[in-house]
């Protein structure tokens, strides 16, 4: 799953535990009709992955959804989700790259030798 939008928030990275487990939480403000504000959290070495990006900057983040169950000391089982990155990319660095260069139309030659009972073999 994929989320696109502008980065309003980049947080420090976290550091939780003996075993120095890292948490690093990115916020992305969608750009639809009704934009949403999507806190996606990054973990562990995935963290390094936020130093490139900057507040404003327009990204496609690579996503999983995650869940978890927990039972609480009275015996009551609670549900937990969590937004998890796995890829940050720059929009601009994703267009410049998926988009072979186009000639100017001025390049092209008009076809004028056209006729309509000229039937083409093209499957569609």
């Amino acid at each position: 799953m994929e989320v696109q939008g502008k980065i309003k928030m980049i947080g420090e990275t976290q550091t939780f535990g003996n075993n120095g487990f890292r948490k690093r939480e990115v916020v992305v403000t969608t750009e639809e009709q009704y934009p949403q504000h999507i806190m996606v959290e990054f973990v562990q070495d995935k963290t390094d992955l936020l130093n490139n990006y900057q507040v404003g900057q327009n990204v496609k983040v690579s996503i999983n959804l995650r869940g978890r169950e927990w039972v609480n000391p009275q015996g009551e089982t609670k549900y937990f989700n969590s937004i998890q990155g796995w890829r940050i990319e720059s929009l601009q660095e994703v267009a410049a790259g998926n988009m072979p260069p186009v000639a100017p139309a001025e390049a092209f030659q008009p076809a004028n030798d056209l006729k309509e009972d000229d039937h083409d073999d093209l499957p569609f």
